[in-house]
């Protein structure tokens, strides 16, 4: 087992009581797990003994990894948690979703309606709860598992009943090298499909409708349409369903619940009862004067875009550490009225922006909190402000993951009492 993070703890867990298992971290000294230290081989033995499996942890790259060169040579022994979890519960129903935006709140949505409707069902995957340590699965447990494309890539014999892509877009070129190749990834999740199975896809999006042409999927497809009908957009009354992202989410949640013969009347009692994720186009202030979006989840362009046109007087703030190939193609609009740029590779967004938008630069998050607060006293108090932090950038140059940013952007805008400016 390579990597003794979440999944890799809990597939230690799960074999070492019939198999011969050892793991090697690469920060090992870092590591807290004491009572494992029977379990653990150096770097040195690893090359001198056989294995049948390695287990890699999704996190780990391949290609920039202390074992790099052992995993060159071993590359079809390499799988996931997710494949000793398929090889345990074969029988069980798994409906896998991806996708570059979105991913997580469809999960989670799902598995609120189908819990709903008295579903045996478990949240797993790249959501944060390892498959391997859900307990008592029945016959008629449901799984419903968040999957990157990291844990795809890695996986060899996991195959879902429902495969579900919600979208691709740029992202990730820093460890898949080209969006070709992150697509290809993706799509190897619909394409382990069987015939009695389902892919979930917008059949009209580019990225799909090219490579469907030149190559077939055993499994049926269901086409979903990016927006929803009248009809169910009238039985919406929760506003974080607004968004074009959350709608394009909850379209693929319908069609799948269709399938599934789950009660419209269920799905629309739990959306209009969700509440959205932390830090996922949270809304956490909403006055007449002022509303603040918490979006620290946005990573990439893709993932703000719909956000944005969604709001008239934004004032946006954004930074962090770009994301390889990521491009703003953003058209002047209205409805932005100020940027507020910090961080240290403030240059990069800049090209995008100038000439087109008004936008400041910032050293820190704080600086932009400040100068905020001093923005928001001079403009007319008859007009509503929408405050929308979506950084369009990875958290690592200064944060240890979007939560972290997330958290320490509610704490700015408490500390300087954002909200109960007049």
């Amino acid at each position: 087992i390579y990597g003794l993070g979440v999944s890799g703890l809990s597939c230690l867990n799960t074999l070492k009581k019939n198999n011969l298992i050892k793991y090697f971290d690469d920060n090992i000294k870092k590591t807290k797990y004491k009572k494992f230290k029977n379990f653990f081989i150096s770097k040195k033995k690893i090359y001198r003994t056989k294995f049948d499996y390695i287990i890699i942890s999704p996190g780990i790259n391949i290609l920039k990894c202390t074992l790099a060169n052992f995993l060159k040579k071993n590359k079809s022994k390499i799988c996931t948690d997710l494949d000793v979890f398929y090889s345990k519960y074969p029988k069980n129903f798994i409906i896998a979703i991806t996708g570059t935006n979105g991913k997580s709140t469809t999960a989670k949505l799902l598995n609120d309606i189908l819990t709903k409707s008295k579903y045996d069902s478990r949240l797993v995957g790249n959501i944060g709860n390892a498959i391997l340590n859900e307990t008592n699965i029945k016959k008629k447990t449901v799984f419903i598992v968040e999957i990157s494309s990291y844990q795809i890539s890695y996986s060899k014999i996991f195959k879902p009943n429902f495969g579900i892509i919600l979208n691709i877009s740029h992202d990730h070129l820093e460890r898949h090298k080209t969006f070709s190749n992150y697509v290809k990834t993706k799509l190897k999740l619909i394409f382990s499909l069987n015939k009695n199975d389902y892919a979930f896809l917008n059949k009209t999006d580019p990225v799909f409708k090219n490579i469907l042409k030149t190559k077939k999927l055993n499994s049926k497809i269901i086409n979903v349409s990016n927006r929803l009908s009248n009809r169910d957009n009238n039985l919406i009354k929760n506003s974080y369903f607004n968004s074009l992202n959350n709608q394009q989410n909850l379209s693929f949640i319908i069609k799948i619940c269709s399938i599934l013969k789950v009660k419209k009347s269920i799905i629309f009692k739990v959306v209009n009862n969700f509440k959205p994720l932390n830090y996922r186009q949270e809304i956490i202030h909403d006055t007449k004067r002022l509303m603040i979006i918490n979006d620290s989840k946005s990573t990439s362009f893709s993932s703000s875009i719909n956000l944005l046109n969604n709001f008239q007087r934004i004032y946006w703030i954004l930074g962090g550490l770009p994301k390889k190939g990521d491009k703003l193609n953003l058209e002047h609009k209205n409805n932005i009225s100020k940027i507020y740029l910090y961080g240290e590779y403030k240059s990069f967004f800049i090209k995008f922006f100038k000439n087109k938008y008004k936008y400041s630069k910032f050293l820190n998050l704080e600086d932009v909190i400040k100068q905020v607060r001093i923005d928001i006293k001079k403009i007319d108090k008859e007009q509503k402000i929408n405050l929308i932090f979506s950084p369009c950038a990875a958290s690592f140059d200064s944060f240890k993951n979007f939560e972290e940013r997330g958290k320490y952007f509610n704490y700015l805008v408490s500390r300087y009492k954002i909200k109960n400016v007049r």
